[in-house]
């Protein structure tokens, strides 16, 4: 009886200690705690807290789900970056890589030297820093592809880092004549390093506004996902369906009601130190052509009679598609077909086509409002740069909408009740076979930590899967990330490396569902034209004849 006696008292102890150990970790963890979203009330006050890690905690928001967080923490695990050792500060630019110094050298084919169609072409990479000594270190960012220029053919390469200064660049070789290698260094990995801890320390770097207005009385006020603490009282707009968190600070006269537009203000200034800066130097070591050793070019030869395709040991997968008389050509998937007016209204033709996301899908409504003569634009009093947008060809019953998605939003001055969660408006949809739904997300997120970025997608996913299951019929497109035109202002906001990391995520988020992807990434790197954010009209009508071959698989000219 004495035995059992003390065995109930050290539980209750240990049940005590236990009890005592959660409150001091919570207690500990409120300054985290307090900026949680809250779906109670719409004003927040903050604690200015002196807690050392209070300058990520600003931006750290509690997953939705104990499922959300798991996956979260394994994409955050399967997308991580080789990291660069640490220079001794402050970093010296003599030590990190040089395009200039560095090079590539096209690898020996597997028979006697002859390359055909269906093989792969296998290039090695070699850094060097600026005072010609090769690196010993991986972590920096590379892009290779593949072109002839003459035959409008091009293809994306398959960089791999072996974390030691050298790089391998994979590509399948799928047109006969010339193939040009072409080798970028986008950024030397310690240009990462600096690109990662501006997410972590300075989220709120790209700053937006609300104005407030009631009667004569308006005032303008600060608003992002992260708001920095202070004394001042917080509006709390967070989205009551997907939990997607949004602040303003509140303004001293007006109540949190008041808002009426949101508008990008601007972004910060002065966020490196002077040899921070000296790694994003345009025309030095920002989105720079590596030369090669040797031959830059190879000549491919017809595929041997009974040749079985070559797989290289160091990539998982191929290209997901290439051009060939300037013609996207998929791989292992849908026909691309090329379209023209006539042909894009016989496939439309009785389709509603809803568009959300950024000013890259706006690309593609503008496209169809200026290619098909029966299409027609309602005047809904918009801006012109924000939308919504609505257009209708009545004879051939068409419908095309296009939504931007809510904030974090860069676009100039629009009424908030035009922000809308792209999940949401996807909840709202009935769906079914002549439905068409078209998204993409990803360059407004760039200065963001990552997790808000996977939050916002997987309340999208949610949503898809909803739209799915009650309407089976409906075909779901997604625009992947392209990269773009670079130099040090971009780079700190929308570099191709935030792009790229965002486009793995996304990738990882909707596979395995029943999900078409527009590969505007390699759509863009495979071309020979200049990378820009918003891709020039050859890509995008190689864009739109994909998704169009997505719709309308069996129709096309």
């Amino acid at each position: 009886m004495k035995a059992t006696f003390c065995t109930r008292r050290e539980i209750c102890a240990l049940f005590l200690f236990l009890t005592v150990f959660v409150l001091i970790s919570v207690l500990h963890h409120m300054d985290i705690l307090e900026f949680q979203p809250k779906f109670n009330s719409n004003i927040i006050m903050p604690r200015v807290s002196t807690h050392p890690n209070m300058i990520r905690s600003f931006c750290t928001f509690q997953p939705l789900s104990p499922e959300d967080a798991l996956e979260e923490r394994l994409i955050l695990d399967s997308t991580a970056w080789p990291e660069t050792p640490l220079l001794p500060a402050p970093i010296s630019l003599q030590q990190t890589s040089d395009p200039a110094h560095s090079n590539f050298t096209i690898l020996p084919g597997r028979k006697g030297g002859q390359w055909h169609v269906g093989d792969q072409l296998e290039v090695m990479i070699q850094t060097s820093d600026f005072q010609g000594r090769p690196k010993k270190s991986g972590g920096d960012f590379l892009l290779a592809s593949l072109h002839n220029r003459k035959l409008e053919a091009g293809v994306a390469g398959q960089v791999v880092d072996h974390l030691n200064g050298s790089y391998s660049a994979v590509f399948s070789l799928l047109w006969e004549g010339d193939a040009q290698v072409e080798v970028i260094l986008v950024h030397p990995g310690e240009a990462i390093s600096v690109l990662n801890r501006l997410n972590r320390e300075q989220p709120d770097r790209m700053y937006y506004k609300s104005l407030f207005r009631s009667g004569s009385l308006s005032e303008t006020t600060l608003c992002n996902a992260c708001l920095r603490p202070t004394q001042q009282p917080l509006c709390n707009y967070t989205d009551l369906r997907t939990g997607e968190p949004w602040f303003c600070y509140k303004p001293k006269s007006l109540s949190c009601d008041a808002r009426i537009n949101h508008f990008r203000a601007g972004s910060k200034a002065n966020l490196l130190n002077a040899n921070e800066n000296k790694l994003f130097q345009s025309g030095v070591n920002l989105k720079v052509y590596i030369r090669a050793s040797g031959p830059s070019s190879v000549s491919v030869l017809p595929q041997r009679e009974g040749q079985l395709k070559e797989k290289s040991s160091t990539v998982t997968s191929g290209p997901s598609g290439y051009y060939y008389q300037g013609v996207w050509r998929a791989l292992g998937g849908t026909t691309v077909r090329k379209f023209n007016a006539s042909t894009i209204s016989q496939c439309l033709k009785g389709k509603v086509v809803h568009m959300y996301g950024d000013s890259t899908i706006r690309q593609w409504f503008e496209f169809f409002d200026a290619t098909l003569p029966g299409l027609k634009e309602f005047d809904l009093h918009s801006l012109r740069r924000t939308g919504p947008y609505m257009s209708l060809d009545y004879a051939n019953n068409i419908f095309v909408t296009y939504r931007c998605h809510g904030p974090p939003i860069h676009y100039y001055s629009m009424s908030t009740r035009e922000l809308r969660y792209i999940a949401n408006e996807l909840d709202d949809l009935v769906g079914g076979p002549n439905t068409v739904v078209v998204f993409g997300i990803w360059a407004h997120f760039g200065s963001f930590p990552m997790e808000i970025y996977i939050r916002r997608l997987q309340s999208i996913r949610r949503a898809v899967v909803g739209l799915l299951d009650r309407a089976p019929g409906t075909l779901v497109v997604i625009r992947t990330a392209n990269p773009r035109y670079l130099d040090l202002f971009v780079s700190l906001i929308n570099s191709d490396w935030y792009s790229l990391q965002r486009d793995k995520v996304l990738r990882a988020i909707f596979k395995g569902l029943n999900v078409h992807l527009i590969d505007a990434w390699e759509m863009t790197l495979a071309h020979h034209l200049p990378h820009n954010i918003h891709p020039p009209p050859p890509i995008i009508r190689s864009m739109i004849n994909y998704l169009l071959s997505n719709i309308c698989p069996q129709n096309g000219g």
